[in-house]
């Protein structure tokens, strides 16, 4: 059987900008994939070249085993696309919209109506269905562009940032829906920058930085491969870097600790690995005072995936997701002062 999703060596330009640089990823049927990483990372573009809104510059992308280049129009009937914009037309009804999207997929005028009430009651939007969609909530409105992908009964579930704005639970609502969606065997390809998204939901996860996949696998063998436990540690609220250096040196000499990371980004905090089930935590405070060195705050958990970011590119995805937006930021401002 050929994978739901295939992706080789994809790489993508837009003028002078290389959105995407290598990425290579294969999505079983029936699991949901996560696509992780931070705003700016390459994910969006990935997935506009799997969904044939954008010809790719090189590499392979199938569908099914259907080359989304050689036959985008088969391509685009095995596949559902849910865009990180929710854009319903504000005059039509919920059901109108349906009804056109059915249209679209040339479903046939004897099937088109049963559909259309299964996923309005799929997704419980019954009560809002002939509600002009200018009405909805920000909740109700992803909800019925889940029901507009899913339509046509795609093999494969496209969705970029699908619960990007929304309250916790119309995220919950969403989640547990995509899990049912999982379990009657329909493939799901997530993108987020959430991590605890993608930890809840996929089965697999790649990350995505630069344009370039840096780790893939499933979530907990990528969590469990990076060994130790992690310590997050402020000696102040916004600590000079001569003051965290002086601690990295202190905590490096520790033996429970495997390694010490300056964080920058967030007020030169340290991020540290310890051997797990260690008393590294005690020992750490007990030193830093003896120093006399201040702790404004200290926390250990497990390994995450923010972890696993962090150990392949020195960076977490919230300090990639401050360099992305002051990037946007400057671009912004040399455009402006072209004027």
């Amino acid at each position: 059987m050929a994978p739901a999703v295939l992706i080789e060596k994809l790489q993508k330009r837009y003028g002078s900008v290389e959105a995407v640089k290598d990425v290579s990823l294969q999505v079983e049927p029936g699991e949901i994939f996560g696509l992780l990483g931070p705003n700016g990372a390459g994910k969006t573009t990935t997935l506009r070249c799997l969904c044939t809104l954008a010809e790719p510059d090189a590499g392979r992308v199938e569908i099914s085993g259907i080359s989304v280049t050689a036959n985008p129009r088969l391509a685009r009937q095995r596949l559902g696309y849910v865009s990180q914009e929710v854009a319903p037309d504000k005059v039509l009804t919920g059901r109108e919209l349906l009804q056109l999207q059915a249209a679209i997929y040339h479903l046939p005028r004897s099937i088109a109506p049963d559909r259309i009430n299964t996923m309005l009651s799929l997704l419980g939007l019954q009560e809002y269905a002939d509600k002009k969609t200018g009405t909805y909530s920000g909740g109700l409105k992803k909800r019925l562009d889940l029901a507009a992908g899913l339509l046509h009964q795609p093999d494969v579930l496209v969705l970029d940032e699908p619960t990007v704005g929304l309250d916790i639970e119309s995220r919950l609502v969403v989640w547990d829906f995509l899990r049912q969606l999982r379990s009657q065997g329909t493939t799901v390809l997530i993108t987020s920058h959430y991590l605890e998204e993608i930890d809840a939901l996929a089965d697999r996860v790649a990350i995505i930085d630069r344009g370039t996949v840096i780790a893939a696998g499933k979530p907990s063998d990528l969590k469990n491969n990076l060994g130790g436990d992690r310590i997050t540690l402020r000696i102040r609220e916004f600590a000079p870097i001569e003051e965290a250096e002086k601690a990295k040196m202190l905590l490096q000499s520790i033996p429970s600790v495997q390694e010490v990371i300056i964080n920058s980004a967030q007020g030169n905090s340290l991020n540290l690995v310890v051997a797990p089930q260690s008393e590294a935590l005690s020992t750490i405070q007990t030193a830093l005072q003896a120093a006399g060195l201040p702790t404004f705050g200290i926390a250990q958990s497990r390994p995450s995936l923010d972890d696993v970011y962090l150990a392949a590119t020195g960076r977490t995805l919230l300090d990639a997701e401050i360099a992305a937006a002051g990037n946007r930021d400057e671009k912004a401002e040399r455009k402006q002062n072209m004027r």
